[in-house]
């Protein structure tokens, strides 16, 4: 396969993955483990996270939606405490690589993120800055009014890219945004291990370092 180009999930690809930080957060607090994950897993494409992410409410009605729906499960649990767990340390192995490929293939990013009140971004974009800038182009959800699983954000990146979806890979920590980028043509790989999804990407495009 002649790939063209490799876009990436940020958040547990980039990133470090914010689901450590809500199991650090949940033991802390007494909560079940992964209590956040299933709340957000409920109703997925309309409930309080999927309407941040698209940016169809704010922070203060996120807050509301989301202890009302952790109520339910019998707990209440501040969204506004969750929203700050997102941050995650950069992977610089993962930013060497990404300028690594930076001259032989087309770079592009598709997140799910939030903004507040004052369209500032509150999530890992913040500080990541510098990172951004090696992409060719970026999705966030947060503008976009899409979030992945959404299959039209994969075709997004793709047009904004100039490549057709089969010359892609697409990487991500989730097996649920994987899913529809392999249904319209893209290779996926899921992002256990940072180095492990290195060496696919490497497999893939043959790259043999000397």
């Amino acid at each position: 396969m002649n790939y063209k180009a490799i876009i990436w999930d940020f958040g547990g690809v980039i990133t470090s993955s914010p689901f450590e930080a809500f199991n650090k957060f949940e033991l802390s607090n007494n909560f079940p483990k992964d209590i956040i994950r299933s709340i957000n897993s409920e109703n997925p494409n309309n409930n309080a996270w999927a309407k941040f992410e698209r940016n169809d409410i704010g922070l203060d009605e996120f807050d509301e939606l989301f202890s009302i729906e952790s109520k339910k499960r019998g707990y209440e649990i501040s969204g506004k405490k969750v929203v700050k767990l997102l941050s995650g340390e950069i992977r610089e192995s993962m930013v060497d690589f990404l300028l690594l490929l930076k001259n032989n293939f087309k770079l592009g990013c598709i997140t799910n993120n939030i903004q507040n009140d004052k369209k500032e971004r509150i999530n890992h974009l913040n500080d990541a800055s510098k990172v951004m800038e090696i992409f060719d182009h970026i999705i966030e959800s947060s503008k976009v009014g899409l979030r992945k699983p959404d299959p039209k954000i994969y075709y997004m990146s793709c047009d904004a890219l100039g490549v057709d979806p089969t010359e892609c890979i697409y990487l991500d920590d989730l097996g649920i945004n994987l899913k529809p980028a392999r249904k319209i043509g893209m290779t996926t790989i899921k992002v256990i291990d940072p180095d492990d999804a290195i060496r696919e990407v490497k497999n893939y495009i043959k790259l043999n370092e000397k």
